[in-house]
């Protein structure tokens, strides 16, 4: 299934409080609970409860932070493939759920628009699990975060909607043998 890790923490962290959303500072030496690992985030189970920690903070589980993905494009100025786009949403986890928000099937729209630099603005609609997901804006962020990281892409915007709601029967084939629906 997976595997828990316990560490210290090696430095003050900040983490958001899962489910509600809320930013904290976890002090140095306080022992965690590494639960998921997913995305380049990681879940942890400290006093407390639940939270999420950047990949940019992965020194102060004692890990290294896994390396920035390259595009695929040729460069800046270059327009971005909607593959690429789609891949780098498939790197975007709910911090409580094994898997990607593509594969969960809260993506509901893209579109890739060109810009006059020759890069692209790429418009993503998505929604989430239940309504009252407290992770709705960090989930969203990350999923922002990941997009402007694409060489091709230079404006990125991620929205959250509610219609239509979600469902289990929205989950792909793929995210449905990794929850073990299958």
């Amino acid at each position: 299934m997976y595997e828990v890790k316990t560490v210290e923490l090696t430095r003050d962290c900040e983490a958001v409080q899962i489910p509600y959303g809320n930013k904290i500072n976890l002090p140095k030496g306080t022992a965690v609970d590494i639960t998921q690992t997913l995305g380049g985030s990681f879940t942890i189970h400290a006093p407390g409860g639940l939270f999420s920690i950047a990949g940019k903070d992965a020194d102060a589980l004692g890990l290294e932070a896994a390396a920035k993905p390259k595009s695929d494009s040729t460069g800046p100025g270059k327009p971005v493939e909607e593959t690429e786009v789609w891949s780098a949403l498939k790197t975007c986890y709910d911090p409580e759920i094994p898997v990607n928000i593509v594969d969960l099937g809260l993506v509901y729209d893209l579109v890739l628009e060109p810009l006059p630099s020759g890069r692209s603005r790429v418009n993503v609609k998505m929604t989430l699990t239940a309504p009252g997901c407290g992770m709705g804006t960090y989930i969203a962020a990350d999923a922002q975060q990941k997009l402007l990281n694409l060489d091709g892409i230079e404006e990125a915007e991620v929205q959250i909607v509610w219609d239509p709601p979600w469902h289990q029967s929205m989950i792909t084939a793929e995210g449905r043998k990794i929850l073990g629906l299958e």
